[in-house]
């Protein structure tokens, strides 16, 4: 945190607090001490009844699907043989003198 003021000469001088933290280590100190005490046995959870879902009732009548007409390009796939002629490559290290 830090505040900016003016000086009666026209200076601006800015003064820096160190603070802001100490809730932060407070929580975590509130936090241990919980886990502490389930730890230790001091606080102890037991369920006394257990739960229900809710009953919902849906009740839907007629209802159509949409429909499409659609026409396609129709594509005939086939197979033939074919001999491809394959170019062969050849890898020589050069000699370094």
């Amino acid at each position: 945190m830090s505040d900016i003021e003016t000086t009666r000469d026209g200076r601006i001088v800015e003064t820096r607090r160190r603070g802001g933290g100490g809730w932060l280590v407070a929580l975590l100190i509130i936090v241990a001490l919980v886990v502490a005490a389930f730890a230790f046995g001091l606080i102890d959870i037991d369920q006394t009844k257990g739960t229900k879902l809710p009953e919902i009732s849906v009740k839907t009548e007629g209802g159509q699907a949409p429909a499409f007409d659609v026409d396609t390009a129709k594509v005939n796939v086939g197979e033939k043989e074919e001999t491809i002629t394959v170019p062969t490559l050849s890898v020589e290290k050069a000699d370094k003198k």
